[in-house]
């Protein structure tokens, strides 16, 4: 089932013939020069990648090795411990701590004391090399015909993303085994010859995982029959030997627990992202539930083989094995968090016919594997079932919706050009450093944008959250503001504050200013930039962003109280009431958000950046006057209510204004308005892969 497919490359003779004709027309030095350049920057990029793979590999191996024994490889202490399941002479599932199949236990019983001996580094640094192994084969087995630049750089980009990924991750800490069933079904269908070998390794796969037998159907119905006998007869065999040997285990696997539900937690845990799990939580119990998770799981699992095989069929198997690894995911009674690691290999579909669009799809892949659902979709209730379902969500799209392209497509090799907007002259010589950004989208993906969006921001709140300083630290660097200020003639909050706390209706204005306008205004503008001057949306955008990576900074490095929170200045908290200063953790936002993340305020720098947009892009006098207003108002809230320092401002109009300079050094001057397209708009006119989608007979073919 090897993917043995046509590059499409043009002979050694040809490429030569063309070479020649470039170097005469355009003089040869300067061809074998830049090419000698892009070859060396390729090998540089291909280094740089492999050294972050390596150091992701050494990261995940010093996490686990350096957490205390008890706390890591929970999962393998509990099996092959001296006490560990498998040295019971008793059933396998007297207790719910082995998840795995009968046969598995057959395997690795023999292996405990090996594997008891090898706890920690041995086992850690063996599953890493799983992992790579698995890197290598999925970067071999990508669609072809693929450039030179994607065939060098596959293998250590592919290798990053797996040690990134949650799945591994989680495997590596509970010292798991659902690696193995992925190996090995990739061995089998691009690195094994001969269709009984490639067969045997699936059934072997299936016999520690049983959904994964899904492969079978793929196997036949793509002219692998001989495969595809093969793994069945092997999933059998292993299946009975392992009751022969254990009857009472598999009884009890097979019958009681209903192909392992039950087993390792509770089925409606959040962390099964099957379909059994997702409706257990949605509140269908019994039969009504059984049933309905068998309909919809017979439903997914013919879609997804029915385009499991239309991918292989035209060359693109290891798609093919990612949806079928998708949908085995949604009809597993249980899938726990090792076990999804099929969803990412379903980041090499191409989806969209616009160059623009190809990020989505893979972007929205790599966060869902590697970054917690809460980053994913804030925490509100009407989204608390997508929340919770995120990567069964991605499988099942995956596995019968996402519309991935045929190479067939005339789309598929080439996209509809991505239009720019014209770039406008630097007046600094050096300017942009980064010349890769310098051409701005005329308009970027929503989804994509929304996506990052949502991400940016939760880890700007995880490590604002993070940064804490300890209350007496942000005390003593609360006094050191204060008396600067007195020495500079700017302390002025105390006397705002009582002001303003003499005004009723002021001070309910502020207050609702404070808290109302923080993101509504940021977010709205970025919303009208998008919608109506795409060109600015990239450039104000990555102002904010700049801007507030910088601010973040500066939480982290110098903790502040604000003046609120000074036990012995006499300020009045007017928006979150009083606060009781003889309890260590006082005030009402304590276990919400980071208090001391006071120096810079992001209040007014947001507002400051919010004001100097709208002055910047706006054409109207009175529109660029009502923007700077609210910077205004914003810093008169932040100071009356007693929740800033002046000098905090002052710190929020520095790192806005540093955000501005390094948006301008790292990608230049803002592009000029208008839309310059960078080719055509319609349909590209190109010709099928050569030789046509693959037939069965071509897919099977051996490598």
């Amino acid at each position: 089932m090897a993917n043995v497919e046509r590059s499409g490359r043009r002979p050694a003779g040809a490429a030569g013939a063309a070479a020649a004709g470039a170097a005469g027309a355009f003089g040869a030095g300067a061809v074998g020069t830049g090419a000698v350049e892009a070859g060396a920057r390729l090998r540089a990029a291909r280094l740089g990648l492999w050294l972050v793979a390596a150091l992701l590999a050494a990261r995940q191996m010093t996490v686990v090795l350096a957490t205390p024994r008890g706390q890591r490889l929970t999962d393998l202490e509990t099996w092959v411990g001296p006490h560990g399941v498998l040295h019971v002479k008793g059933s396998l599932y007297d207790s719910t701590r082995f998840t795995g199949t009968p046969f598995g236990g057959l395997v690795l019983k023999p292996l405990t004391r090996a594997a008891e001996q090898a706890l920690g580094w041995g086992w850690t640094f063996g599953t890493l090399l799983l992992v790579v192994a698995l890197g290598l084969i999925a970067a071999r087995a990508l669609p072809q015909p693929v450039s030179r630049r994607t065939s060098l750089l596959a293998a250590p980009v592919a290798i990053s993303l797996l040690m990134l990924s949650l799945p591994v991750r989680s495997a590596l800490w509970l010292g798991q085994t659902s690696i193995i069933p992925v190996l090995l079904v990739l061995l089998g269908c691009f690195t094994v010859r001969g269709q009984r070998a490639s067969g045997a390794l699936i059934g072997v796969a299936a016999a520690l995982q049983p959904t994964l037998l899904l492969f079978a159907p793929l196997l036949w119905l793509t002219g692998r029959r001989r495969a595809a006998l093969s793994s069945t007869a092997v999933f059998a065999g292993c299946t009975v030997l392992a009751w022969a040997v254990m009857p009472h285990d598999s009884y009890t696997y097979w019958v009681h627990h209903m192909a392992g539900v039950g087993l390792g937690g509770r089925a409606d845990d959040l962390a099964n992202q099957s379909l059994h799990g997702a409706l257990l939580r949605l509140g269908p119990t019994g039969p009504a539930e059984i049933g309905l998770f068998f309909a919809l799981g017979t439903v997914v699992a013919a879609l997804g083989v029915r385009r499991a095989v239309r991918y292989a069929r035209d060359g693109q198997l290891l798609l093919a094995v990612a949806v079928t690894g998708c949908a085995a995911i949604a009809v597993s009674p249980t899938a726990w968090q090792h076990q999804l690691l099929w969803v990412l290999l379903a980041v090499v579909g191409r989806v969209g016919r616009r160059a623009a669009d190809r990020y989505v799809w893979p972007v929205a892949v790599v966060l869902v594997m590697t970054l917690p659902s809460r980053m994913l979709l804030p925490n509100m209730a009407a989204l608390q079932p997508l929340r919770d379902d995120v990567v069964l969500l991605a499988a099942l799209a995956a596995a019968t919706a996402v519309p991935f392209l045929p190479r067939t497509s005339p789309y598929y090799r080439t996209p509809v050009p991505t239009r720019y907007a014209t770039p406008a002259p630097a007046r600094l010589r050096h300017v942009p450093l980064l010349p890769f950004l310098r051409r701005a989208l005329s308009r970027p993906n929503l989804l994509l944008e929304l996506l990052l969006i949502r991400v940016t921001y939760a880890a700007y709140s995880s490590i604002r959250a993070a940064a804490q300083g300890g209350r007496a630290t942000a005390e003593a660097h609360g006094h050191q503001i204060h008396r600067l200020e007195q020495a500079l003639s700017l302390d002025v909050e105390h006397w705002a504050n009582h002001t303003v706390v003499r005004v009723p209706w002021l001070e309910h204005f502020l207050g609702f200013y404070y808290e109302s306008f923080h993101f509504v205004v940021p977010l709205t503008l970025l919303a009208v930039l998008y919608a109506r001057n795409p060109v600015d949306y990239r450039w104000a955008r990555t102002t904010l962003g700049l801007g507030t990576l910088l601010g973040l900074l500066g939480f982290w490095l110098y903790p502040l109280a604000p003046p609120r929170l000074m036990p012995d200045l006499g300020f009045i908290d007017t928006v979150h009431g009083v606060q009781d200063f003889s309890k260590p953790d006082y005030g009402m936002m304590t276990a919400v958000t980071n208090q001391y993340a006071a120096m810079p305020s992001l209040h007014f720098g947001w507002s400051l950046w919010c004001g100097i947009v709208v002055a910047v892009v706006a054409r109207r006098r009175w529109v660029k006057a009502l923007g700077l207003l609210h910077p205004f108002f914003t810093v008169c809230a932040i100071v009356a209510t007693a929740n800033h320092w002046v000098l905090d401002a002052v710190g929020g109009a520095a790192v806005i204004g540093t955000g501005f300079g390094l948006t301008y050094l790292l990608t230049g001057p803002r592009a000029i308005r208008g839309e310059e397209p960078a080719g055509e708009t319609a349909a590209p006119r190109t010709s099928p892969p050569p030789g046509g989608p693959e037939g069965p007979a071509a897919v099977g073919a051996g490598r």
